[in-house]
């Protein structure tokens, strides 16, 4: 009797990947387990496990890794002061890793045969997921459906997949034309193709407020100021305003803080891993406070050579997560640099924010660095 075979899927629950669920299952006659990560979505992974099961799923993993995504991977990279091409601060990159390293896990436990994204083949998630699995599991296949001629015919459009989920009475909420596409975590949201593909297109006009979730815009923001005062150890945030808190926890605060005064929007074309450009429109409150404290209060106290050492190599570093190299040995090895930059136990930054801007760090920086 042939065992059937197992695939382990990124799953998110919308139309794109519960077509995949059934997709795969018909093409390799194989059991789909379906995975999504907890990294920050909230209210997105509402009702997920149900409908995992309704569309075809023989299992549904959802795992909480939003302490794991924040203290392993983005702290260490706020230590970095890593930003891509100057503006982009790496929120969906740095995802993509403990992601497929999940995956990974799940498929040695379940004795999976490969793993399967719904990544495009123009964009750079799929070498961040495929990236991840060769240097972790390179025994398991990676299956990656938009790079398949068979499913690329099947469905060479929103509506295809729409009148497929409507034959298989696949449950979805989906209709033909969407204005962008939008990813959240921990550290961000981003927002992309669609109307945003027109570079003349304002993201920031009233007609788009909506669009906007994690952060109101300056025009909104309170005119008052308020200050703020972060407490760090070994380059890491542990306290917000004399609170000690853990980073999932100080993430979680710093994206109120911020987008209550506006900060953190980024519109940009970026250059993508596979040699196009694109726009993505992004919000990272609390990621653009803590990389600004973090600074400044490097700038009191780290070593003049060893911060400039550091930030020469930070372009490299930025590249490294964009492209998906998370595990690699050069990663590793730039990370061991920048953790032992960061063994001054750094203590108080206080400053304020006001209609989107970061005016002064302040003086409370306590003199003893042990």
């Amino acid at each position: 009797m042939l065992v059937p075979m197992k695939i382990v899927l990124a799953y998110s629950g919308g139309l794109d990947t519960s077509v995949l669920v059934s997709w795969l299952k018909d093409k390799y006659q194989a059991k789909i387990i379906s995975f999504c990560a907890d990294i920050g979505q909230e209210e997105e992974l509402d009702g997920l496990d149900k409908k995992a099961k309704k569309t075809g799923s023989s299992k549904i993993y959802i795992d909480d890794l939003q302490e794991e995504f924040a203290r392993d991977y983005i702290f260490p990279m706020i230590q970095a002061g890593a930003i891509y091409e100057g503006q982009y601060f790496l929120g969906t990159s740095i995802a993509r890793p403990l992601i497929a390293k999940r995956m990974v896990e799940i498929a040695r436990k379940e004795k999976a045969q490969a793993i399967a994204h719904g990544a495009t083949g123009k964009g750079n998630d799929q070498i961040r997921f495929e990236l991840t699995a060769a240097a972790l599991a390179p025994e398991i296949d990676v299956i990656a459906p938009w790079r398949d001629e068979q499913f690329r015919a099947d469905f060479p459009g929103r509506k295809e997949m729409i009148d497929y989920c409507a034959a298989k009475n696949i449950p979805v909420e989906a209709s033909a034309k969407k204005p962008y596409s939008m990813d959240r975590n921990l550290l961000h949201i981003s927002y992309e193709a669609g109307v945003l593909e027109d570079p003349w297109l304002d993201a920031s006009s009233p007609e788009h407020k909506e669009m906007y979730k994690l952060s109101v815009s300056p025009e909104d923001a309170p005119d008052a100021p308020e200050y703020v005062e972060l407490e760090f150890e070994k380059g890491n945030c542990i306290a917000v305003n004399g609170k000690k808190m853990t980073p999932l926890r100080v993430m979680k605060t710093l994206n109120k803080l911020g987008g209550k005064h506006g900060i953190g929007r980024v519109d940009l074309v970026e250059n993508r891993f596979v040699g196009m450009k694109s726009r993505g429109v992004y919000e990272t409150p609390g990621g653009s406070v803590l990389l600004f404290a973090h600074r400044q209060i490097e700038s009191l106290t780290m070593d003049r050579e060893v911060m400039h050492l550091r930030d020469s190599l930070m372009p490299k570093y930025a590249e490294l997560v964009y492209y998906g190299f998370w595990f690699a040995p050069e990663r590793e090895a730039l990370q061991a640099l920048i953790t032992e930059s960061q063994k001054k136990r750094f203590w108080n930054c206080s400053f304020e924010t006001i209609q989107g801007q970061h005016h002064h760090c302040g003086k409370k920086i306590s003199p003893q660095l042990v």
